[in-house]
């Protein structure tokens, strides 16, 4: 009998339309779904992602140092020296 009343009687906005504070809701909800997903996607396949991290962090060091090197010998080049 319910269900004959809920599709006879009119909806007003209020039913149809969310409120504020179900949308806010609803996208804090999706937002912190992303960055699950985005999380997992991260670190599927790797054992150990504290690891991997570390090995990047070292491997940008040696690449930072390495561009340092070089710069700072481009600009003197070699010196002959003949006695």
């Amino acid at each position: 009998m319910g269900i004959i009343l809920d599709c006879c009687r009119g909806s007003s906005y209020e039913d149809i339309e969310p409120s504020a504070a179900d949308r806010e809701l609803m996208r804090q909800q999706q937002a912190e779904a992303a960055e699950k997903r985005l999380a997992e996607q991260e670190k599927r396949g790797i054992g150990n992602v504290n690891a991997v991290k570390r090995q990047q962090k070292l491997a940008e060091e040696r690449d930072k140092k390495l561009s340092a090197a070089e710069n700072a010998n481009s600009g003197t080049g070699l010196k002959w020296q003949m006695n």
